[in-house]
């Protein structure tokens, strides 16, 4: 995950803790973990008029980080003590569950890890010894070599979080690190989004998605990679998969969105998929 998405993604968290009540996703460390600087800048954000693109982004953002944490407490229950983050970013969790006797693997490129680190130690927050960093960058690392070096058990299963990353890759990229996931032991699993190819939105999630795909671009993170659900389910079970999933917007409604007095409704541009192996 690229510097600038890393810190968007991250205040845009922790807005989600201060604006939308109730709270879709508990995170106590979103706002500490920006440091002082950026705990302002939400804090004065917070204060202002609230936008529907911005608050579209908060509540997809809460969803996503909910439902693979949800995802990962059901595999751990099962008996899973892998726990990898594709393009971890400013994520929290390593930190908020210290305890839990897994190990928790951050994946990200380099410079992102080395900004974390930094964030961490100017918010007095120390690792776990629990975490390891693993340096990658998706379109060109090996990542099975990288996780390999860091202690990654293939022989036992795994559930991989990739949340922030596949409109960012080219599709080859995204369908060699599905292909390592669907090698690793039975019993794991991965959750991750995508954006849905133009072509099957409306028009004014069409529009939506061009206006934040021109922002992307012009900060240097241009989208490169959309799905059809449907074809992406089948591709996935193809490669292997025992099941693929992608959750629709009345589901994600039904289990998070249900009941809300903010208005708060699922989008149909970015959808999250469950696969097993």
């Amino acid at each position: 995950m690229a510097k600038s998405s890393t810190r968007t993604v991250a205040a845009l968290r922790a807005m989600h803790q201060l604006m939308d009540e109730p709270r879709i996703f508990d995170d106590p460390l979103a706002l500490k973990i920006l440091g002082d600087a950026g705990r302002e800048e939400v804090l004065q954000a917070s204060t202002q008029s609230d936008d529907p693109m911005s608050k579209a982004l908060r509540i997809a953002l809460a969803v996503r980080s909910r439902l693979a944490e949800d995802e990962w407490a059901g595999a751990y229950q099962n008996g899973v003590r892998q726990y990898v983050l594709l393009g971890a970013g400013l994520d929290t969790y390593a930190y908020r569950h210290t305890a839990n006797g897994s190990r928790i693997f951050e994946v990200d490129l380099a410079g992102t890890q080395q900004c974390k680190r930094d964030a961490l130690r100017a918010a007095g927050m120390g690792v776990p010894e629990t975490v390891r960093y693993v340096s990658t960058d998706f379109e060109r690392d090996d990542l099975d070599a990288a996780l390999g070096s860091a202690g990654f058990d293939r022989k036992a299963p795994a559930f991989f979080s990739w949340l922030g990353v596949t409109p960012y890759l080219d599709e080859q990229a995204v369908f060699r690190t599905v292909d390592f996931m669907a090698r690793c032991a039975p019993g794991s699993a991965v959750v991750f989004d995508y954006i849905v190819a133009p072509s099957l939105l409306a028009p004014m999630e069409r529009l939506a998605l061009e206006m934040l795909g021109a922002k992307l671009a012009e900060n240097g993170e241009p989208l490169k990679t959309f799905f059809d659900p449907v074809r992406l389910e089948e591709q996935m079970l193809l490669r292997g998969y025992r099941t693929a999933t992608s959750i629709r917007p009345e589901q994600i409604t039904e289990r998070y969105l249900k009941n809300r007095g903010d208005g708060a409704k699922a989008g149909n541009v970015t959808r999250l998929l469950h696969a097993r192996v």
